[in-house]
């Protein structure tokens, strides 16, 4: 058996959903393709597929395998298109994943610069704020804001750190008055990011070390651009990231308080499998990354 064949032939049908599309696909006979997932499931001793007369579906143990060997098979094929690659015109194709509100704010007109750049190099950008596995959902790169994790199986580039505050619209204190103590935020009404695990308790770090306090949570939301909105209508205190409350802080629609209590130090960093290290489209990526967002901080990433 021709494993590496097998495993193609496989994928396909799992992705065109039948064995004569997968057949098309790759340019052979239906026949073909179904004696190479054949001798797979032998090979292996599972069934991989639900077959009827009709139709072709994936068995539980078919679609963790299917997640798997096309991990691998498209690890082989970046390391080969590693090797192929031109350095002197960069081309391929770059997936990645980012987090909705950095990604539609900065990282999005960022990479419209890099393709302007490098028009050979085509990128798929995928936004959201769920917590996904690089490797097995098959992203080149993750761009992640949070505390880095170290893990062996990614390499990780921090690019800069990213300050959080609490603030509020100049209406919200001018009626309810501005806190002093951070205890105020129990009564006060404050507007919570829902995908904290810490549910609606607040953790600061103030003069006197480490301090958790549980607020008074009146909206919440799992997008702080919704949050910062809410915020600038005066409907409560924030804490919020500089990267989207930058333009709102530097007008005046919003202003910073309990500035002795400061959220943990998150950082703006990269993710991707040690296997596209020797791709010069990832590292030219990660180059720029640095260029524009490192460095000397702009003032609404970090102040």
């Amino acid at each position: 058996m021709d494993k590496m064949a097998s495993l193609q032939s496989f994928i396909r049908v799992v992705e065109e959903g039948s064995f004569a599309a997968a057949a098309r696909a790759i340019g052979q006979s239906r026949s073909q393709v179904n004696r190479a997932v054949v001798a797979l499931e032998d090979d292996l001793g599972v069934q991989l597929l639900n077959r009827t007369t009709r139709t072709v579906s994936v068995t539980p143990s078919g679609q963790a395998f299917y997640q798997r060997a096309k991990a691998i098979l498209t690890d082989l094929t970046d390391a080969e298109d590693s090797i192929r690659e031109n350095p002197e015109k960069p081309a391929g194709d770059i997936r990645i994943n980012a987090p909705m509100s950095f990604g539609t704010l900065h990282l999005g007109p960022a990479l419209v610069d890099f393709a302007r750049m490098y028009p050979d190099i085509r990128i798929e950008l995928a936004l959201n704020d769920h917590f996904i596995d690089p490797v097995a959902d098959g992203f080149d790169m993750t761009v992640r804001i949070s505390r880095p994790t170290e893990t062996l199986a990614l390499i990780d580039h921090e690019i800069i750190p990213i300050r959080r505050v609490i603030c509020a619209a100049p209406d919200f204190l001018q009626k309810h008055g501005e806190p002093t103590d951070i205890r105020d935020l129990a009564t006060l009404p404050c507007l919570h990011y829902g995908n904290l695990p810490s549910g609606s308790t607040w953790k600061l770090t103030g003069p006197n070390g480490p301090v958790s306090v549980q607020v008074n949570g009146v909206f919440c939301c799992n997008n702080a651009e919704v949050l910062r909105d809410a915020a600038v209508a005066g409907l409560g205190l924030a804490e919020m990231p500089t990267f989207i409350a930058g333009p709102e802080l530097q007008t005046g629609r919003l202003v910073t308080v309990l500035c002795d209590y400061t959220p943990p130090e998150i950082f703006l960093y990269l993710l991707y499998p040690p296997s596209r290290q020797l791709s010069s489209r990832i590292r030219l990526l990660v180059d720029f990354m640095y260029d524009r967002f490192g460095g000397q901080p702009r003032w609404d990433l970090v102040q």
